[in-house]
């Protein structure tokens, strides 16, 4: 409590005022508290009513000043100002405070919509005492409803040694709603619920119709749809639902019988809601008069049991007894003698009632009508008429007659035949003849919907009595029906490396027929692959006897007939359609047993040699091939690194350049893996054959060319042609006609005196030695091979003209010349430059004819043989410049008559293209091979005058 300030004490106000504040500040957060048992947090709420009183609460300085008029005062203010007239100005704070604390926060006002708190303490104790009365009174339901369900555990536990290889037993009461209980089917079959769905559990009814559902997560039987017993099962005492339980993988059966207890669900019906009776009133006490029973679908206790009449009446009486096939008939019994002059009629009912419970009654209503004496009521030649038809007869046929007889005369013995007032279902299908009791089919019979059909036929006479008499028709069954295939499973694709007893399908067969009519055999046509195994009464297995191969056969068509034991015989097929799945039972097979693929050498890093190509039987990702390298070889063979193979395309690739020199064919295994699970594979061997290029020149092995200056060859003057002054050995690097060499004098002292075999590289002397020959000669033999472009080199040999070995202690100089007289000399120089203008004259005449010649000769060779060169040989030859296969070389010696020429000419079998095989296509070179002409074969032509600077532009062009 704040202490009262004194009077006229602005210190002491100042002070109240801030003690009234912490203790409204101590009420809003009790109240805070309070309003935590709603929806509101205690702090929240105190921040909200600070908040509000910042706000609203004036300052000290404006609290002591009157307030306006236009302001309207709060609720707690004005209580305040009453406090303080009063005298007590510290009870008006506590007051305001108090009030402010009553008033709803921000927060309690925004939820009033949503969800209103208590305004009081009391109240919400209350509220929450409710609350926690519900709380308890839901955990001790649960708490029953968890007993319950252990208690029901224990018994299904309890239960499960009771299940026996007998049927599965149930029952359950007629007219039970969709999805009643009727047992829990997988604690009665010894079953995991797990394994109704795992092995496919279905319900198979006899006659087709799923009266039940099974739920396979939990094992539940439950009533499918409605069950009406009187639908199902008629007048039957017992009415038995039965079906199969079927569990594949593997297949197993149990049998379900569910019981279907009746329920006193209908009431008698009477046929007639009024009957007639005429009596003749001389009628004897005990006389009978049937009535028509009351019908009662239901059976057993709940069927009619006792019969009354309404009033009690003194004449009459209710009688029933047991009299046809089972069935009640009632009777009226006359008590005592009519008299038609006291009372003509009568009128009562006849009650009829079950003995369900409740109990059920029907009523009709009988009119008695009493006659004139007619004493005798017609009699039937049999109490129960029993006719047999085949259930194909036509319509209109008589099948029975019933006859009656009356003993009276006149009218009262003239008898009308009918069928009783009821018509049942079966009365339908029959008509009688009123005059001679015949019995005729008025619709088409089937043994299969009925295998007999029970009458009520009614005699009357003419004075009103009648007679009842039964009448029982047999229908027998005529093979009317085909066998019916129903499948119940199917499995379509089977995998291909499925093992010889797979089952592919499961299927049941039935006749409606009887007999022998209903007897069903299945067969397959002509099938190797598949076969039928009897499974379960009339359920049959389509198997696989032998393995399957989907490249094979991806696809069986498999007809099943099944015929029945009938004359003649009924069938009917049914066609499975049985894919095969593609299963990685096949390896890639590569096109050739092996690949031969070239390459030049020298080649271009990455270039495509050629391609591999693979095969696989399978199909989808089976079938998808990749190509590589086999694994291991890069260790085994390193050149293996330069090779790549293309996954996809299969494509070779030669990742670098190669050398013939170093490595001339190469093999590779390639591994061609298909995508199965797992891969399989195959290689194949490739053979890389590295093509030669003339990319190395001759080497000349003698003379060697680093020995010094050249050595000299000794040549006695004696010598006479063809002798052999040397030999010039060389060697190429390079293959085939690459290697090939020929050699050619290119300089030489005397070039008359030496000539160079083409092919041997043998220097010989052209003609004898004479005595104006030098004793010393330089030779530069060219050394070149076949290549395109050839490459050469050259060898260069020095010769030394001797007449004996002691010349080689002389000094080699010019030739030694005669001391003659000047005139002799004088006469000599003009004869020789006499014969020599003679001679470069004829020379020069052979020349331009020969040139001309020449000329009209490789024209003419170039037309003719053009189809057969090379385009660059042929295009070379029109333009005018020999062919590189056409070597002419010319030796001339200026101070001979006789003039010796060296023809190199082509070798005629070479002329034939030879082409050289690429991995990419043909060659794009042809390459010809010169072989050189032998001297003696080439005859000099006359050339005494023929110039030297004729001679080099004629022997080097």
């Amino acid at each position: 409590m704040c202490a009262r300030p004194a009077p006229g004490s602005a210190e002491g106000e100042r002070r109240h005022r801030a003690c009234a504040r912490v203790s409204v500040g101590r009420a809003e957060r009790q109240r805070g508290q309070r309003a935590a048992a709603g929806a509101v947090p205690a702090r929240t709420a105190g921040w909200w009513s600070r908040l509000r009183r910042r706000r609203a609460r004036p300052s000290p300085a404006q609290h002591s000043q009157a307030q306006p008029s236009s302001q309207q005062p709060s609720r707690a203010e004005r209580a305040a100002a009453a406090a303080a007239t009063a005298g007590s100005a510290s009870r008006a704070w506590h007051t305001a405070a108090a009030l402010r604390a009553a008033e709803p926060t921000g927060i309690q006002r925004e939820q009033k919509g949503t969800r209103p708190l208590p305004l009081s303490l009391g109240t919400t104790r209350e509220t929450r005492e409710k609350e926690i009365g519900h709380r308890r009174r839901r955990r001790s339901r649960r708490r029953a409803m968890a007993m319950a369900r252990q208690v029901l555990c224990v018994c299904a536990l309890l239960s499960l040694p009771l299940a026996r290889s007998q049927p599965i037993r149930y029952s359950v009461a007629e007219e039970a709603d969709s999805g009643s209980l009727v047992g829990n089917l997988a604690q009665d079959a010894a079953l995991p619920p797990a394994q109704l769905s795992a092995r496919r559990a279905r319900l198979l009814a006899e006659d087709g119709r799923q009266h039940f559902r099974l739920d396979r997560a939990s094992g539940r039987l439950v009533v499918a749809d409605r069950l009406d017993r009187e639908q199902l099962c008629a007048q039957s005492d017992t009415c038995t639902l039965a079906f199969e339980l079927l569990l594949a993988d593997p297949l197993q059966f149990f049998r379900v019988e569910v019981a279907l207890q009746d329920i006193n669900d209908h009431s008698p019906v009477f046929p007639a809601e009024r009957v007639t009776f005429k009596i003749p009133e001389k009628s004897d006490p005990g006389s009978r008069f049937p009535l028509e029973v009351a019908r009662d679908l239901d059976v057993g206790s709940n069927n009619v049991q006792a019969y009354s009449i309404s009033p009690e009446n003194e004449y009459f009486s209710v009688s029933y007894d047991s009299r046809v096939t089972g069935k009640k008939s009632i009777e009226l019994v006359l008590e005592k003698p009519l008299d038609r002059e006291e009372q003509a009629e009568m009128h009562f009912s006849v009650i009829a009632v079950d003995g369900g419970s409740p109990p059920r009654s029907g009523t009709t209503q009988v009119h008695i009508v009493v006659l004139d004496v007619n004493d005798n009521a017609p009699i039937f030649t049999q109490e129960e008429y029993i006719g047999k038809v085949v259930e194909n007869v036509p319509t209109g046929s008589v099948l029975l007659t019933v006859l009656a007889t009356d003993q009276d005369a006149g009218i009262n013995g003239d008898i009308s035949y009918q069928f009783s007032e009821a018509v049942s279902p079966s009365e339908s299908l029959f008509e009688i003849d009123s005059t001679t009791g015949e019995i005729k089919l008025r619709k088409p019979l089937d043994f299969e919907a009925a295998e007999t059909h029970e009458l009520t036929v009614r005699a009357t006479d003419g004075g009103g009595l009648s007679a009842i008499c039964k009448v029982l028709v047999e229908v027998l069954d005529v093979n009317d029906n085909a066998p019916e295939l129903v499948v119940s499973s199917f499995s379509s694709p089977l995998p291909e490396n499925s093992a010889p007893g797979t089952v592919v399908a499961l299927f049941t067969v039935r006749d409606r027929d009887a007999g022998a009519n209903g007897k069903v055999s299945c067969a397959l046509d002509d099938q190797l692959v598949f076969s039928l195994r009897p499974a379960y009464k009339n359920y049959y297995e389509l198997v696989t006897v032998s393995a399957l191969d989907r490249e094979e056969t991806a696809q069986y068509i498999v007809t099943v007939t099944a015929a029945d034991a009938g004359s003649p015989p009924l069938t009917s097929s049914h066609t499975f359609t049985v894919a095969i799945s593609d299963v990685n039972d096949n390896a890639p097979v590569f096109t050739q047993s092996s690949y031969t693929m070239y390459v030049r050498e020298n080649n271009v890093p990455s270039v495509l040699v050629g391609a591999v190509s693979a095969a696989d039987a399978d199909v989808g990702l089976n079938a998808k091939v990749t190509y590589s390298l086999s694994a291991g070889q890069a260790a085994e063979r390193p050149w293996c690194s330069c090779l790549s193979v293309n996954s996809e395309s299969g494509q070779v690739f030669v990742l670098r350049a190669l050398d013939y020199e170093q490595l001339r064919q190469s093999e590779v295994v390639v591994s061609a893996s298909d995508a199965g699970s797992p891969p399989l594979r195959a290689n194949v061997t490739v053979r890389l054959l590295v093509l030669d290029e003339n990319d190395n020149a001759p080497l000349v092995l003698y003379p060697a060319p680093d020995s010094g200056p050249a050595s000299s060859e000794l040549v006695p003057v004696s010598a006479e042609a063809g002798y052999l002054v040397s030999k010039v050995v060389a060697v190429d690097a390079d293959s085939g006609q690459n290697s090939w060499l020929s050699y050619h004098l290119l300089r030489a002292t005397d070039p008359g005196l030496f000539a160079v075999a083409a092919q041997s590289g043998e220097v010989r002397l052209r003609r004898p030695v004479t005595d104006r020959d030098s004793v010393k000669h330089k030779l530069v033999v060219l050394v070149r091979d076949n290549g395109r472009p050839p490459l050469s080199a050259t060898a260069a040999l020095s010769a030394l003209l001797l007449k004996d070995f002691s010349d080689l202690r002389q000094p080699h100089g010019s030739p030694a010349t005669d001391d003659q007289p000047g005139s002799l000399t004088t006469y000599l120089i003009l004869a020789l430059v006499s014969v020599s203008l003679l001679f470069l004259g004829s020379t020069a005449a052979f020349v331009a004819r020969r040139l001309c010649k020449r000329k009209e000769l490789k024209a003419a060779h170039v037309l003719d043989g053009a189809d057969n060169l090379p385009s660059g040989l042929a295009e070379a030859a029109a333009a005018g410049t020999l062919p590189h296969p056409y070597c002419y070389e010319i030796s001339l010696t200026t101070g001979s008559g006789n003039s010796e020429f060296k023809f190199l000419k082509p070798f005629g079998p070479s002329l034939t293209p030879q082409p050289w095989a690429m991995a990419g296509g043909p060659s794009e070179e042809q390459v010809f091979p010169c072989v050189p002409v032998p001297t003696e074969d080439v005859t000099p032509d006359d050339a005494g005058t023929v110039s030297a600077e004729q001679f080099n532009r004629l022997s080097f062009n």
